[in-house]
């Protein structure tokens, strides 16, 4: 083994070799090739010592320099990368959530490209406000009297409890005390704000007399969770937000609406239920609302709370605030989002979340006959493809339990199994993601952009072509 372990090349002639051969070597920094090839030489020594490797030709530069490459190329990739979602999940939260529009992508770059005016009043050259560049952009879509933008929904909910119910009893039903991805919940987001958490009614029925009840001297406000993430049917019942906001005026009270997936445009007419929209929640009173701008409203991760100008302005003076505010690019993102929400036509057609969710059925069957028709002429015999009717998911903790009508198009390799295929694709360049339904790799076009889909059949081909070299 003492004898195998002195065929190993040196760390220079590795990096020479690299710098000769691989051109993405020589334009990392070098320390970082360093490290790889380090970590490479690390891996072929634990391969000696468990015995997997023991011809000296193997460890040379000459033997190795093929997976040499192979593994400092793979290394060099950035870690966040771009994916194909083929899973006909909108809102993938595994896959960074929304896709912005084009002229958000444009704004984000023009933004990070020099220098702007994030905190400069052009008017007067001195200290401005980030806020102020969108506060007017949100009261026009929404039709609140203020708006605050914080880095996502979770702190929106935190900063508004921290700043109006701090040291008081927060009022709620039990059956809206949700927990969201990564085991968040409310209550523990209430017990961080300094609140207390008073519960009123059972999980499946809650009345108007429940919140009254629970009103006493050290109640700062009756709050609403949107269950957009979750359904109860059945012997179910809860309060109105009309009926809410009439008990907080009785009694001075802020009522208070985390919508979570907030939406912008009513989806009822596209065979998705009627959510209320963030525009409804205003106009029926709430003070403060408060909704994610990555998930049904198609723009960048954001905590957006839009309502009564009084709480805006506690929110806004709370130094919590500016531990919890959002960067340059989130900014120009979601004003560009915002900006095409004036025109509702234009956010149907141009935002891709809103495209995807409201995407007819015959135009999806249309596009999966199209990607069939792809796959079938690059893969020939390597796999057999099939249409078939199914359904996509809104994701991201909208619309929850609501079906969306689609064409899938399934995949039987004819040389591995739809396992390995799926497995085979996450490592592809770059990778795609599908699913798997009744042993078939299955491409949903609803998440696939027309401009991806040549690239889907390269990759899937790719792999196939692959899986059948290892044989």
């Amino acid at each position: 083994m003492k004898q195998l372990f002195r065929f190993l090349p040196a760390v220079d002639a590795c990096l020479d070799a690299l710098n000769a051969q691989l051109p993405a070597s020589r334009e990392a920094p070098r320390p970082l090739v360093r490290h790889l090839v380090n970590a490479f030489l690390d891996m072929q020594r634990c391969r000696i010592q468990e015995g997997a490797m023991a011809e000296p030709a193997q460890l040379a530069l000459p033997g190795c320099l093929p997976a040499l490459k192979d593994f400092v190329r793979e290394g060099l990739r950035p870690r966040l990368r771009h994916v194909l979602n083929a899973t006909g999940v909108v809102i993938h939260t595994n896959m960074g959530r929304s896709v912005l529009a084009r002229t958000a992508r444009e704004a984000v770059a023009r933004t990070a490209a020099g220098y702007n005016n994030l905190e400069l009043d052009l008017a007067t050259g001195e200290r401005g406000s980030r806020h102020s560049l969108i506060e007017e952009l949100l009261c026009m879509v929404t039709g609140a009297e203020a708006g605050l933008v914080v880095n996502n929904n979770a702190a929106a909910v935190l900063l508004i409890l921290d700043s109006v119910c701090k040291g008081g009893e927060v009022i709620i039903s039990r059956g809206q005390l949700v927990e969201i991805g990564g085991s968040f919940r409310i209550p523990d987001v209430m017990e961080r704000s300094g609140a207390i958490l008073r519960e009123v009614g059972a999980t499946n029925r809650c009345h108007l007399y429940d919140y009254s009840r629970a009103i006493n001297a050290n109640t700062r406000a009756l709050l609403r969770v949107h269950s957009s993430n979750y359904r109860i049917v059945g012997f179910f019942k809860e309060v109105s937000l009309p009926e809410l906001v009439q008990l907080g005026r009785e009694h001075s009270l802020p009522v208070i609406e985390d919508l979570g997936s907030g939406s912008l445009i009513d989806f009822s007419a596209f065979g998705l239920p009627g959510e209320p929209t963030v525009q409804s929640v205003v106009s029926e009173g709430a003070d403060l609302v408060s909704f994610s701008g990555d998930k049904a409203l198609g723009g960048p991760q954001a905590g957006i709370i839009v309502g009564k100008r009084m709480y805006i302005e506690q929110l806004r003076v709370n130094p919590l605030h500016r531990a919890l505010r959002i960067d340059k690019l989130t900014l120009a993102a979601l004003e560009a989002t915002l900006r095409l929400y004036l025109d509702p036509q234009r956010a149907l057609a141009q935002i891709p979340t809103v495209a995807m969710l409201s995407c007819p059925p015959a135009t999806l069957a249309r596009r999966a006959r199209s990607l069939a028709s792809r796959l079938r002429r690059a893969l020939g015999s390597a796999a057999h493809v099939s249409l078939v009717k199914n359904v996509s998911r809104a994701g991201g903790g909208a619309f929850p339990a609501r079906d969306l009508p689609t064409s899938l198009v399934c995949l039987r390799p004819t040389a591995c199994s739809a396992e390995d295929l799926k497995r085979r694709l996450l490592s592809a360049v770059p990778p795609l993601m599908g699913r798997l339904e009744e042993g078939a790799f299955c491409l949903d076009p609803r998440t696939l952009d027309a401009k991806e889909l040549p690239l889907v059949a390269r990759v899937i081909q790719q792999a196939l072509r692959q899986e059948k070299e290892t044989l």
